[in-house]
C-alpha cells in the first residue's frame, strides 16, 4: 500500500469535483483495469518490478501491459501514440504512463483526470494530446513521495503506487494545477512525422486518418510519394502505401516487405499529405 508522508494532506476528490457540471463523485467509481504504457522494453526487470508494485498495492485489479516499447525517451512521439489507444478502454481505467527522460530532475509528477479515466505520468508533455482531446480534464501535481525513492526509477517507486491508489478509488496527495501551466502549446494537434516503427517494419505517424480521404498522397523524405490502400493485399507485393491502421492513425507499410528498410524510415521522419490532382 502507498504510505503517505505527514507533511501534506490528501486532496479529497469529492470536494474537487462536486461543483463540476454533470457531477460524479470520483471516489465512488470502481476502476476496472490499470494500463501500462512505457518505453521500458520487455528485457530486464523493469516491467516485472512495476507489475510487482501494482499487484502488491492494488491486488485483484487487472493490469494490461499495453505497450513497453514506446519511443525511447521521446514524450513527443509517445503522446500521439498514447492518445490513439485511449478510446479502446473503459472509462473506469487508470493509465500508468512512463516515458521519462528527465527522471530525477525538475520535471513534476502528474495525475490527470480526463473523461472518466486517470492518467499518471511525468509532466513532460506525455499527456498533452490526451488532455487536448478530452472534454473534461483536471490535472494535479502529485506531492506524495515514498520513503525510498530511486533517482532513476520513478515508474516503480512513485508512479506505480499512485496508479494503484487511484485504482483502489482512494484520494492521493496532490495539488490542483492549471491546465495551461503544463500545456505544450507549440505541439500540433496531429504530428506529421513517424512516431513508431513496429516489429513488421511499418511506420506509424502521428496523423489521424479521418482527416484525409483516399485521394491524398503521402510524401516522405522528398523522394517517396505513396497512395492510399485499404490493406496490404490491395497492392502488389513490394509496393509501399499508406493506410488507416487499427488505431485510426496513418501508417506506412509495404506489402510483404519492411517500410523501415525500403524507405529508410525512423522515428521523427517527417511526412506531407497532399490531395492528388489525378
Amino acid at each position: 500500500m502507498a504510505h503517505r508522508t505527514q507533511e501534506s494532506q490528501a486532496v479529497c476528490f469529492d470536494n474537487v469535483f462536486k461543483n463540476e457540471d454533470n457531477d460524479s463523485v470520483v471516489k465512488e467509481l470502481v476502476y476496472h483495469v490499470i494500463i501500462l504504457f512505457t518505453d521500458f522494453g520487455l528485457e530486464g526487470p523493469y516491467i516485472g518490478q512495476v507489475l510487482a508494485v501494482l499487484h502488491r498495492d492494488a491486488p485483484g485489479i487487472p493490469v494490461v501491459n499495453l505497450q513497453a516499447d514506446a519511443p525511447t525517451g521521446d514524450p513527443l512521439s509517445s503522446a500521439y501514440l498514447l492518445a490513439a489507444y485511449v478510446s479502446a478502454f473503459p472509462a473506469e481505467s487508470v493509465f500508468l504512463c512512463v516515458v521519462d527522460p528527465g527522471v530525477g530532475g525538475k520535471r513534476l509528477p502528474l495525475a490527470v483526470y480526463a473523461d472518466g479515466m486517470w492518467f499518471v505520468a511525468p509532466e513532460n508533455g506525455l499527456l498533452e494530446i490526451v488532455m487536448r482531446r478530452s472534454q473534461r480534464v483536471k490535472p494535479f501535481i502529485i506531492t506524495w513521495q515514498p520513503l525510498q525513492l530511486s533517482a532513476s526509477f520513478h515508474g516503480r517507486d512513485l508512479f506505480a503506487p499512485m496508479a494503484a491508489c487511484l485504482a483502489r478509488g482512494e484520494d492521493i496527495q496532490c495539488n490542483v494545477t492549471d491546465r495551461t501551466s503544463i500545456a505544450r502549446m507549440n505541439w500540433p494537434d496531429d504530428l506529421p512525422a513517424i512516431v513508431y516503427i513496429d516489429k513488421f517494419g511499418n511506420g506509424v505517424t502521428g496523423l489521424r486518418a479521418k482527416a484525409f480521404d483516399v485521394r491524398t498522397t503521402l510524401e516522405c523524405k522528398s523522394t517517396y510519394r505513396l497512395r492510399w490502400a485499404r490493406t496490404f493485399s490491395d497492392v502488389p507485393v513490394g509496393m509501399p502505401f499508406w493506410y488507416e491502421n487499427a488505431n485510426g492513425l496513418i501508417e506506412i507499410a509495404v506489402n510483404k516487405g519492411r517500410a523501415v528498410d525500403q524507405l529508410g524510415l525512423k522515428i521523427g521522419t517527417p511526412v506531407t499529405m497532399t490531395i492528388s490532382q489525378c
